[in-house]
């Protein structure tokens, strides 16, 4: 009898130390992603706005999350770019960046991500590579359906979900602009703890993706970048494959990247495309 309540007692506490990692675990994964994503419901524009005819996107996540973009199309539909935006804001924020490549005939699809704007949700990394995999889906259907190249298109943290896609899914060309290799290496750019880059360097992985991207694969990165230093881009840029591309742009930070940098900003990423 005694031997059956010591293996029932050392049972509970099996069970007991498995629901004190996984709570562990599961706050800890709140803690570091809640300093990562910072989403923001309120959608302050739409594309009429600015004078874009759009479509309003609704579509789900292969977990079911329901989640919105917009499609603004240019013509010919020859192109159509799949926008991955960064860690804060919606896509409402990115409106004046969409007028802008709509003007050079450059569809796009920008989307946001569970917790944003108007999708449903709460933002998780898990979430954030599986929202980015639904939305490229509704990006391959109606690039296919308009036989125009699909470019996947990311800005900082929205480069990572774009370095995933490049890697897993078919795509004519990747565009990557002012993107880090891995959260552990900002973590060490911004917090110079001897253990931070070791502990967060299988998050947010980009550069342990890279290498499996197939299509060419444009980088932008500003010089005077506060938030990812231009040698985390540099980084990245170097460990991919080619055919590749890395464009500095002088005198531009982090958020201002196409304003600062402008015709030429645009020519260069124009003459990318008309490559594919």
């Amino acid at each position: 009898m005694r031997k059956i309540v010591v293996r029932l007692l050392r049972i509970l506490a099996l069970l007991l130390g498995v629901l004190v990692l996984s709570f562990l675990s599961g706050c800890w994964n709140w803690f570091v992603e809640s300093q990562v994503f910072f989403p923001d419901k309120s959608i302050v524009q739409t594309p009429a706005d600015f004078g874009l005819g759009f479509d309003d996107i609704w579509f789900d996540s292969s977990d079911g999350v329901r989640l919105h973009g917009w499609l603004v199309s240019a013509s010919p539909p020859s192109r159509l770019l799949l926008f991955c935006h960064g860690n804060a804001g919606n896509i409402s924020h990115r409106l004046d960046n969409v007028r802008l490549l709509q003007q050079r005939g450059i569809s796009v699809f920008i989307f946001d991500y569970r917790g944003y704007g108007r999708s449903n949700g709460r933002i998780s990394e898990k979430g954030f590579y599986l929202d980015s995999e639904a939305a490229y889906q509704v990006a391959r259907k109606w690039a296919e359906g308009n036989k125009a190249k699909l470019i996947v298109f990311g800005r900082s943290l929205g480069g990572i979900a774009a370095t995933h896609l490049g890697a897993t899914q078919d795509c004519d060309g990747l565009i990557l602009e002012s993107t880090f290799t891995n959260m552990g290496a900002m973590a060490g750019a911004h917090y110079p703890l001897p253990f931070a880059e070791r502990l967060f360097k299988h998050r947010l992985n980009a550069v342990g993706e890279i290498a499996q991207v197939s299509a060419p694969i444009l980088f932008f990165h500003g010089d005077d970048d506060r938030i990812v230093p231009i040698r985390l881009g540099r980084q990245l840029y170097e460990a991919a494959p080619n055919p590749k591309e890395f464009v500095t742009l002088p005198g531009a930070g982090h958020n201002d990247t196409y304003f600062v940098g402008g015709k030429e900003y645009f020519d260069k990423l124009v003459a990318f495309l008309d490559k594919l």
